[in-house]
């Protein structure tokens, strides 16, 4: 007999079978189940469409097997970034010793994100632009680890950071590393948002352990199980080193992103 295996992202059930033959050629098969854990491996993020509920800078409606949603990308925290009439202007008050304000300032934007509820592995990866590439869970965009056209690492730009690790660039507020507002609200293990290729984003913890980009892959994600997803899902991670979201392009087929 010849056993085929399918190759999946799951983790697949295993038993051992044990045979015996006694002198009258009857069989007699013990079965051992090892594991009963199975992965799902046909994702769907429907139930994390709630998150965004309540958040005054974010809309979104589906269409079959479609989200869209729409941010003002204003953020729902306080910021130096902010006019300095706004209820929300807050000087900086972080951590940074360098901190140095850059000249852009929060104004209201028009972004829309479509994409797949039922995100899978892209067959050719493409690789992440210049400019929104998620929306967190607050509506406020992700940029990746890029900083200006010419795709320069994020280095000094750091230093222009807010207290909650955003700043704007002309008028569009966006995070390229941890939102620390999330974090702290939700926790650092918590669910912050969601790629343009449907495939969700999570903090820098995992099951009480600090992720390092050693835990992930090239894309600086990894298939496991989460509070949200108790069947498992390929998911990316922030972490405090570079690239901190997203590393080599999209794990999944991206969506489209209009402003």
């Amino acid at each position: 007999m010849k056993n085929r295996f399918l190759k999946a992202v799951c983790i697949v059930s295993i038993s051992l079978i044990t045979i015996s033959c006694s002198s009258s050629d009857e069989e007699e098969i013990e079965i051992i189940d090892i594991s009963d854990t199975v992965t799902e491996t046909n994702y769907d993020i429907s139930s994390i469409l709630s998150r965004f509920d309540g958040i005054d800078a974010v809309s979104y409606s589906v269409s079959g097997n479609t989200v869209s949603f729409t941010t003002t990308d204003l953020p729902n925290h306080t910021s130096p970034y902010w006019d300095s009439s706004h209820d929300l202007y807050e000087a900086y008050n972080g951590t940074n010793s360098d901190w140095n304000k850059n000249p852009n300032s929060i104004g209201e934007q028009n972004i829309t994100f479509t994409m797949t509820l039922n995100p899978s592995e892209a067959t050719i990866k493409s690789a992440t632009p210049l400019g929104p590439i998620g929306i967190s869970r607050n509506g406020i965009v992700f940029f990746n680890q890029y900083a200006g056209p010419n795709e320069q690492e994020l280095t000094s730009e750091i230093n222009s950071f807010d207290q909650w690790l955003g700043h704007p660039a002309g008028t569009q507020y966006h995070y390229h590393i941890e939102p620390s507002f999330l974090t702290d609200s939700f926790g650092k293990d918590a669910f912050l948002g969601l790629l343009s290729d449907g495939f969700p984003v999570y903090g820098p913890e995992e099951n009480g352990n600090t992720i390092t980009n050693a835990d992930l892959d090239d894309y600086h994600g990894h298939t496991s199980v989460t509070v949200d997803f108790p069947n498992g899902i390929y998911h990316y991670h922030i972490t405090n080193e570079a690239p901190y979201l997203n590393g080599n392009g999209f794990f999944g087929t991206a969506g489209s992103i209009t402003r």
